[in-house]
Order: structure tokens, then C-alpha cells, then sequence
């Protein structure tokens, strides 16, 4: 069974159908041979809607509305100046500011490719003018936009909190030390890149011209208060927060910098609605997928033959790394967490590893596949945004795909990296 699943997936993923399908066509050829026809297909379907039901879910697309409205305002450009004001005359400043644009915007949006468009139209060309390469500016925003998978709000750790049954916002708490971490590093390696290749600096903003920039980035930094601070304060839970984000996002855009009208409604819902879509569908696909593997200890069955089992806790977390890695070089973030986490829930479980630890690496080599080739997904945003050829795209990645693998090995080696913050907040 695991065979023909396995075949018509990949079958259907060559001849260029979209993830749902091949979703779907293997839960549907998996629930055929196990129960013999489709007399009880509606439990299947019932899986599938068990999938949506969370009422933790309500935050994915209240973050995505929170991030389409910042993104067509002036919340990013804001962060940008501030940003700016302050480290764009290093050396390497312009570089550092991106990498930190791009952490500040992930930390508002919680969505990668809501970054590589708010932060990269701006700063792209900036970069160039100043002299960075094309390959180092591309490489420097898709990796750097990653780092808003692990800042929250994160999408992907909603999702693997849903599949998972950990705590969202635990989750949350814990990605701020390891996207810090990466943020460290992108800004070292900026800093020596710019030495070596000998970039001329940005002139340096007076003290009046910061605290301007400061005074009116000042808004816009009230959205990871109402997040971090909300839930961490324990005034919010991760649902309400997003709704809350929603709300401060459209009296910010729409009220107090009047930057967007009320014809732009249409528009910014229209783009909501239809991520939302896809991303449920993929939801509920992928829980009646997960359901099936289970039901039929497809999972057990490959861990046991690979021999993860027997591994111990830092093999399963290896094994964990390197699964999620090479699958989101090829598909979608969401749907590999969908897929792969039900198929390493019993080696955590037997293993005793801390689920939050556990969502933390795999949001992580989320992020890593997701600006890594083939075909990472933010890859084909930035050839779609920039206009620029594949391969001026992926040229300057491996340094960054490197630091990325780096900080994971770090997580493994030492936790507390990622479950210090947790542990003061939930413990």
C-alpha cells in the first residue's frame, strides 16, 4: 500500500499537479485498500474536517490579513528607517539593516514571502547602488525573510502546534532566542563581506534624524508587543492576539498614517482570502493524509526499518533535521510539516524530547528549505518580485543555507538557546 501511495504521489507531483492532489489521491487510494471500497469514505472526510476544527487555526488567517494590510502601508518602510538611522553607516550596515528589517517585519507579519516583498523592494536597490552584489543583496533578503518563521508570529509553528498538540504559544516564546542567533550571524558574515569586498558605507544620521525615525517607528513596533507581550503576560492567547494584530493594523494603515483608503478593502480581502484557502485545504488534506499513514503505522514501520527508534534523542533530532531539510527544498512548508511530523510523533513520544524543542528545529529547517534549491518557495518569490534569473537567485545562497545548519546543530547541542525564554515564561 505504502508503495502505490508513494508512486501515484510522485506520479502526480511530475505531472505538475498541485500539492493538494497528490494529497488527496494517496489518502483516497490508502482508505480504499484498507477498508476494502469507499462504503466509509465520509470518515475520511471527516478527518479532513477534524483538520480545520482548531480554533487555534483562526490565527493563521488573521495574520496573514494583519500582514497583507502592514505590507500595502508604511508599517515596513518605517521599521526600515529606523533601522537604518542607526547602523546604516557601519560597514556592512546596509546589510545588517536588511537582515534586521527583514527580523523586525518578520516579528510584525509572520510570513516569508510578506517579508521578501515589504523589506526587499525598498532595500534592494539600495544595496546595489552601494555597491553589494546582486547574488549576495538576493541571497542576503530570502534567508534573512526566513528568520520570520521562527520570530513571532510564525504560521508554520501555528500549524505544527495544531498537528502536534504543543503549545502555540510556547512555541512562539521559544523562536525569539534562535532568530536572534541567526540574526547575529547574518549580520557578522554582512559585516565581513563588506570589509573584504570593500563596500563604501552609508552617510551617518544625526541624532535629530533618529529620533525621528524612531518617533515614527513607534506604531508599527507595537505589534510584536501585542504579541510576545500579550501572550506572555498572559493577556492574550495566540487567537486573540492575531485578532488583536488585525485590529491595530488597520487603525494604524487606515486611521492614524491614512496610507491605504477604504477601496483598498476589496483588494487586501480578495489576497487574504484566497492564501487562506489554500492553506486549509492543504490543512485538512494533509490531516486526512497523516490520518490514514497512521491508521495504517506507515510511520512506525519507517522509522523502525531506518532504525530512528533505536537512535536516541539527539539521532531522532538529526534524523528530524535532515528529513524536514530535504523535504522543503522540494515542497511546501506547510504541507511537509502536515506530512512529516505525524510520521515522527512516535519516536519523540518514545524518545522523551521536548515537543516545543522539537517544533523549534523543524520550524527551522522550514525556513532552510525554504530559500534552499531546487525549489524553495521563496526562491520563486524572489525571481517573481525581482525579475531576476534562477540562478542570480540561488548563486550567493550557500554561505547563509551554512549558518542556517550551523545554528541548528547549535539547537541540538545546546536547547536552552530556544527553551530559556520558554522556561521563564511558562514554567
Amino acid at each position: 500500500m505504502t508503495t502505490i501511495m508513494v508512486t501515484a504521489m510522485i506520479a502526480l507531483l511530475l505531472l505538475g499537479f498541485p500539492m493538494m492532489i497528490p494529497l488527496i489521491t494517496a489518502a483516497v487510494i490508502g482508505f480504499y485498500m484498507m477498508f476494502n471500497g469507499f462504503g466509509q469514505m465520509d470518515t475520511l472526510i471527516q478527518q479532513m474536517m477534524a483538520g480545520i476544527r482548531p480554533a487555534s487555526l483562526i490565527a493563521v488567517p488573521m495574520f496573514i490579513l494583519a500582514a497583507d494590510i502592514m505590507t500595502r502601508g508604511q508599517s515596513a518602510n518605517r521599521l526600515i528607517e529606523m533601522v537604518m538611522s542607526f547602523i546604516g553607516h557601519i560597514k556592512g550596515g546596509l546589510a545588517v539593516s536588511t537582515a534586521a528589517s527583514c527580523t523586525l517585519f518578520g516579528a510584525v507579519s509572520g510570513s516569508t514571502q510578506a517579508t521578501v516583498v515589504a523589506v526587499g523592494s525598498p532595500l534592494r536597490p539600495k544595496m546595489l547602488k552601494a555597491g553589494y552584489s546582486d547574488s549576495f543583496t538576493l541571497a542576503l533578503i530570502i534567508n534573512a525573510s526566513d528568520i520570520a518563521f521562527l520570530i513571532p508570529p510564525s504560521i508554520g509553528m501555528i500549524i505544527y502546534g495544531v498537528i502536534s498538540g504543543t503549545s502555540i504559544g510556547e512555541l512562539f516564546i521559544a523562536g525569539i532566542g534562535p532568530g536572534l542567533m541567526i540574526l547575529v550571524m547574518f549580520s557578522a558574515y554582512s559585516i565581513v563581506y563588506a570589509i573584504v569586498k570593500d563596500v563604501p558605507t552609508e552617510p551617518k544620521a544625526s541624532w535629530k534624524e533618529r529620533a525621528v525615525a524612531v518617533k515614527q517607528a513607534l506604531w508599527p513596533l507595537g505589534f510584536p508587543v501585542i504579541i510576545v507581550g500579550g501572550i506572555y503576560g498572559g493577556v492574550f492567547s495566540p487567537t486573540e492576539a492575531a485578532a488583536a494584530c488585525v485590529l491595530y493594523a488597520i487603525l494604524l494603515e487606515f486611521v492614524v498614517f491614512r496610507s491605504l483608503k477604504m477601496h483598498d478593502i476589496y483588494a487586501i480581502a480578495k489576497s487574504t482570502g484566497l492564501i487562506t484557502a489554500v492553506v486549509f485545504i492543504l490543512v485538512a488534506v494533509g490531516n486526512g493524509f497523516s490520518w490514514i499513514i497512521s491508521f495504517a503505522q506507515i510511520p512506525q514501520m519507517i522509522l523502525e526499518t531506518v532504525g530512528v527508534n533505536d537512535a536516541g534523542p539527539t539521532g531522532v533530532l538529526i534524523a528530524i533535521c535532515v528529513s524536514f531539510f530535504v523535504a522543503c527544498m522540494f515542497v511546501d512548508p506547510i504541507v511537509v510539516i502536515l506530512v512529516l511530523t505525524p510520521i515522527f510523533a512516535p519516536a519523540i513520544a518514545a524518545t522523551g524530547l521536548d515537543p516545543v524543542l522539537v517544533g523549534i528545529l523543524i520550524t527551522l529547517q522550514v525556513a532552510i528549505g525554504s530559500a534552499t534549491p531546487p525549489f524553495g518557495c521563496d526562491i520563486f518569490t524572489a525571481i517573481a518580485i525581482f525579475k531576476r534569473p534562477y540562478w542570480d537567485v540561488i548563486k550567493g545562497t550557500p554561505p547563509f543555507i551554512f549558518m542556517l545548519i550551523l545554528a541548528a546543530a547549535l539547537l541540538i547541542m545546546f536547547p536552552q538557546i530556544a527553551l530559556f525564554l520558554r522556561d521563564v515564561a511558562f514554567r
